[in-house]
């Protein structure tokens, strides 16, 4: 046997060895069935995102071959979220000019250009106009886009908001006119063009168990605390709004990551993710980063405002996917819930683009929790006392012969 082929063999069994203890320094598995394929998917189960790391890096998929080794199959964690486009598109500003009813803008842009949206930016602070928008392709007949469409600008002590994006259904014009309905002529600072594309993300709505409103006249403010069933992978939160009139608060979402248990009861602490307006005039609707947790509060600041009547929040999460490579035969488990965990680093996530479309979904078994094995107690050298004793006995013997031996000498 040469000298390579041992070192191959070693690091195999050091290989083998370190998936079994690293099996062991989970908490949960679940079994997986009917794997016959070299390539799998599964859908993680909701009752999982409670006992797994918040980057899901305690994630792994084991196996135990018919020789009792233990390997470990690579995999690819898929987030079902929207693929956004952005491209912006290339124009110029050919007339500025001032009619009976406002300021108008006019675009010139390539013709096999189509777009959706202008993001528009003023140097004014404060504002709410009126505008309008119109296409062309010949600057003579011009078609309504948008009409009597409102964007604003909200700057103060408490309130730091702007609405100054143009949304709208795809338009293919050589030209596009801008009408601003304002008396002043408006500081048009820079403006954006854009083929806007959305593809809508794959979505699971989770149940909220308990909604909790409360009012504080001290910090004019309204906290709306959430429970949901179980924790889960939460990326959304819709609130509905019952009033009608316009409204602009500040508005704050947490989540509960950590609780103590004091003389004066739990107290609870909170991690802010996501800072933004509530408003009327776009939906209420906040994407947040991907969170595993069970409680939310979501705090509005009224300043001096009435309160706003909320009639109920919705709570969803993208789907999650694994898909697994299985190259050996071997009784697979999904394997979770050890919090020193570090995220693995496979090769098949730099080839996403090589897995097959169509996959087979795997069987998730029930919970179990990883039985670990009782370390050997070490057992004393002389398990009977007497057998010290005797022994001590002895060495008092020997020194005091050598003892006496050097006093003869002296």
């Amino acid at each position: 046997m040469t000298i390579t082929t041992k070192l191959l063999i070693g690091l195999f069994i050091g290989f083998t060895a370190l998936c079994s203890a690293q099996i062991e320094t989970s908490i949960y598995k679940r079994k997986l069935s009917n794997v016959n394929d070299e390539w799998h998917k599964l859908t993680l189960p909701n009752a999982v995102f409670g006992k797994v790391n918040t980057d899901f890096s305690d994630l792994r998929i084991y196996g135990i071959t018919a020789k009792n080794d233990t390997i470990e199959a690579p995999y690819l964690l898929r987030i079902f979220s929207e693929e956004i486009i952005h491209k912006p598109i290339h124009f110029e500003i050919i007339n500025k000019t001032k009619g009976e009813n406002g300021y108008y803008y006019t675009f010139q842009v390539d013709a096999e250009d189509t777009i959706n949206q202008i993001m528009l930016n003023f140097d004014n602070l404060n504002f709410d106009w009126k505008i309008n928008l119109e296409g062309s392709q010949n600057q003579k007949e011009w078609f309504t886009i948008l009409e009597d469409y409102r964007i604003l600008s909200i700057k103060n002590e408490t309130t730091n908001y702007k609405f100054t994006t143009l949304n709208f259904p795809k338009a293919k014009y050589r030209f596009f006119r801008l009408l601003v309905k304002h008396s002043e002529q408006p500081k048009l600072q820079s403006v954006q063009l854009y083929k806007h594309d959305i593809s809508e993300g794959s979505y699971i709505n989770h149940h909220i168990k308990t909604i909790e409103t409360i009012e504080n006249k001290k910090l004019k403010t309204t906290s709306v605390n959430l429970e949901l069933e179980q924790t889960v992978a939460l990326s959304e939160l819709n609130i509905d709004v019952s009033n009608t009139f316009d409204y602009y608060r500040p508005l704050k979402i947490e989540y509960k990551n950590d609780s103590i248990n004091t003389e004066k009861g739990w107290k609870y602490y909170y991690q802010t993710i996501y800072n933004g307006t509530l408003n009327s005039l776009e939906a209420n609707r906040f994407k947040i980063p991907n969170t595993i947790a069970k409680h939310f509060k979501i705090t509005i600041t009224n300043g001096d405002n009435q309160p706003l009547n909320i009639n109920g929040v919705s709570a969803k999460g993208y789907k999650l996917e694994l898909i697994g490579r299985f190259t050996e035969t071997a009784d697979y488990m999904l394997v979770y819930g050890n919090p020193k965990a570090t995220k693995p680093s496979y090769d098949i996530n730099k080839f996403e683009q090589k897995v097959p479309k169509n996959l087979k979904t795997l069987e998730i078994g029930a919970e179990e929790v990883i039985v670990k094995r009782e370390q050997e107690k070490v057992k004393p050298l002389f398990e009977n006392s007497y057998w010290l004793w005797g022994i001590i006995g002895l060495v008092i013997l020997i020194l005091g012969g050598f003892t006496l031996r050097m006093l003869k000498k002296s």
